[in-house]
């Protein structure tokens, strides 16, 4: 079979990449080099070229929107589907095959997965019911205290807390914790992982039989596996096993949850004879850009090395500017968007990135007084939403009775006269006879510990899910969906609240019957609707933008920005002790990763991309007098072009030699105007900082070298201007 059309269009190192042979490959890809493109070509290759089976293909991702744009792209290129492949997330994958194993994985059929504020009630319930101050042990440090130790491979029983009192206490919660989950059916994130490992590595026959079906496995973003992750991979790949890994050691930015750039630094070791295939050539932005990208990296050590190029357009400098506070520069970076806008461009192809989230208030603030529209991205995400959360928890036990997490959230919502007293009486019974609540409540009913009411109220509650059940039995997913909505009261007891949120709530309850018709269910998955559904629910918590239709500008952190891109960019915050943050300016690793991050901001930009810091920042609730960043100083100086302001006009080669005009909010009627030093009889000398309002109700911040700063009515405060 001719297969030389799946090179069409590749540059030479991506084809070297995509028709190699069978041996390990690791391919570093640079920002904007066309790793999915490599990756969806080598797929089609090998089945075409090497004649593999879609079924003989391990595919691992970081999201489910990755996944389905890939197997997308490859059933486009082979021309028919491939539905059995196996690609997805980590915990996609890892789900699946606990589904399909779960006798081998000690799991009962119907377990269900938790979400991370579900996990971490789980945990603040144990702390109380271990008599321990949540003041001191908080059930956040103790998630934290978990997942650490599941995402390196730890149970309770492997943990080493030596003679630390603290750590000796967190590993008995962990203990707790662990039991609990067991007794409920119930598995968090970090155990997909940790539990689907285990049952491989110590199951040599399922071990072999998927080494065996196996024969390739490609992996995404491999500079972002943990340790976990990695040994969970291992598992998969046999000596006949063929494996390619795509990252870039330039990009690894999520130390702080677990990933290990190590990784991809030691695959080499890992796997002898891996050949290693540089992708360099961007395509995404100008020259300029990229210059001053490649700069910056290049003062880490210990990369492996690569210099991104372009044969594209030189471009426009990077505009540096110097704002007087954070308000000056959203001032400024709205003023530019709105002159993007009218220069005939969309508001969507423009990002804000910032370190911290808490800098997106002045942006959002100075937007909305501008009229323009604007998103942040990474907001709260369909399936986080509580009236949703308290929806899927209905249909969890209607399928598993023994949740208690679900139990818990929904046994009084809507209210029913299930206090906390009568609670606090089901979770001691269940404490005590090693019990699910279900159960606990099942028994307390026919004593006499309850009150009459409450013991009705349960009785009640116990009888509606257990009448679901049976009523949705026969039913279509979306049909099970409507069902639970209308029996148990949710649509009309969010529809009676008042105000603006119950509508969106009840049209948000509505979305989710869409969501359960439109739901597509794997054909290999061996598991009912309803169960696939949940579980689908589970895992694409966190992905996936809503309201996302209208064009707005994009606001966005740094971590949320990778893998996306924009025309203009403006990179906000260069500042010691915010970007780089002030945890990493004593610690080498994080500075390096903080270096990285600025690597990953600056390559996001297409065309144009502005940086900017304040002179004077207001952040946390405190005012801070600002260090420019380092990285600033790392950038060529050929690549930049500094902005300064001379009375209220922005001088920058883009407006030409004229400028433009602030708004009269920028520039008091007296003619004194930001960065205008004055004399106040009473303070002083000092800067102005900040202009807001007009006429006689302008008033002014300046920085007095006296007193500090001090926000005065311009009519009253007698300035002069020096």
């Amino acid at each position: 079979m001719d297969v030389s059309h799946l090179l069409d269009g590749l540059n030479e190192p991506q084809r070297k990449a995509v028709a190699a042979g069978e041996g390990p490959i690791l391919v570093l890809a640079g920002a904007g080099s066309g790793k999915t493109r490599v990756l969806t070509h080598r797929v089609a290759w090998l089945v075409q070229a090497f004649s593999y089976s879609p079924l003989s293909i391990l595919a691992v991702t970081f999201t489910n929107k990755a996944a389905s744009e890939m197997r997308g792209r490859i059933e486009h290129m082979l021309g028919f589907p491939v539905g059995g492949m196996w690609m997805g997330t980590f915990h996609g994958l890892s789900h699946r095959l606990l589904r399909a194993h779960w006798q081998e994985a000690g799991l009962p059929q119907s377990f269900q997965i938790i979400d991370s504020d579900d996990q971490k009630r789980v945990i603040k319930r144990l702390i109380a019911a271990m008599e321990l101050d949540d003041s001191y042990w908080q059930p956040k440090q103790g998630q934290q205290f978990i997942n650490h130790h599941k995402e390196a491979g730890r149970r309770a029983r492997d943990v080493h807390a030596g003679h630390d009192p603290q750590q000796q206490q967190w590993t008995k919660v962990y203990q707790e914790y662990e039991d609990y989950c067991q007794r409920a059916g119930i598995v968090d994130f970090s155990e997909l992982l940790l539990r689907s490992w285990e049952m491989m590595h110590n199951n040599e026959i399922l071990r072999q039989r998927y080494r065996e079906r196996f024969r390739a496995v490609l992996v995404d973003e491999f500079q972002d596996t943990n340790s976990i992750q990695y040994r969970w991979l291992k598992e998969f790949v046999g000596p006949q096993s063929h494996i390619m890994v795509v990252g870039d050691d330039d990009q690894s930015i999520y130390s702080w949850r677990g990933a290990q750039v190590e990784n991809i630094r030691k695959f080499e070791n890992d796997y002898s004879g891996t050949e290693m295939v540089r992708l360099e050539q961007n395509y995404r932005s100008t020259s300029t850009i990229l210059n001053a990208a490649n700069a910056v990296i290049s003062r880490n050590e210990g990369r492996m090395g690569k210099t991104l190029w372009t044969d594209g357009e030189e471009g426009e400098l990077i505009r540096l500017y110097a704002a007087f506070n954070e308000v000056d520069e959203a001032r400024f970076t709205v003023d530019r968007i709105k002159t993007w806008v009218e220069q005939g461009n969309l508001r969507a192809e423009v990002a804000i990135l910032y370190r911290s989230n808490a800098q997106s208030r002045s942006f959002e603030e100075a937007l909305f007084n501008a009229a323009v529209p604007y998103r942040v991205y990474g907001g709260l995400r369909f399936f986080e939403r509580a009236e949703i959360k308290d929806a899927l928890a209905y249909l969890r036990l209607t399928l598993n009775h023994d949740d208690d997490t679900s139990f818990e959230r929904i046994v009084n919502v809507p209210t029913r006269g299930i206090g906390n007293r009568t609670l606090d009486i089901v979770r001691q019974h269940a404490r005590s006879h090693s019990q699910t609540m279900w159960h606990s409540a099942s028994d307390l009913i026919q004593g006499s510990e309850l009150t009459a009411r409450a013991a009705n109220a349960l009785r009640s509650f116990l009888e509606l899910i257990d009448a679901l059940s049976t009523q949705m039995a026969d039913l279509e997913l979306f049909e099970q969906v409507e069902q639970v909505l209308g029996e148990t009261g949710l649509l009309v007891f969010h529809g009676n609240a008042k105000g603006e949120k119950a509508e969106t709530r009840v049209e948000n309850l509505k979305e989710l019957v869409t969501a359960a018709r439109n739901y597509y269910q794997d054909e290999e998955e061996e598991m009912d609707p309803l169960s696939a559904f949940l579980a689908h629910a589970s895992l694409e918590a966190g992905e996936g933008q809503a309201d996302a239709w209208e064009d707005c500008v994009q606001l966005m952190s740094l971590h949320s920005a990778k893998g996306l891109e924009f025309p203009l960019v403006f990179l906000t915050g260069l500042e010691e002790g915010l970007f780089p943050s002030q945890h990493a300016l004593n610690d080498p690793s994080r500075l390096e990763e903080e270096r990285r991050l600025c690597y990953v901001g600056m390559t996001r930009a297409m065309q144009q991309l502005y940086i900017s810091y304040a002179e004077v920042r207001r952040l946390y609730g405190r005012e801070n007098y600002t260090t420019p960043s380092r990285f600033l100083q790392e950038i060529p100086a050929e690549t930049i072009e500094e902005i300064r302001t001379r009375n209220g006009a922005y001088q920058t080669p883009w407006q030409g030699s004229q400028g433009f005009e602030n708004d009269s909010s920028a520039q008091a009627e007296n003619g004194l105007s930001l960065g205008s030093r004055v004399l106040h009889d009473k303070f002083g000398e000092g800067v102005i900082m900040n202009i807001e309002g007009k006429g006689e109700h302008t008033r002014v911040q300046v920085n007095f070298e006296s007193v500090g700063i001090k926000w005065l009515v311009l009519s009253f405060a007698r300035l002069t201007g020096l």
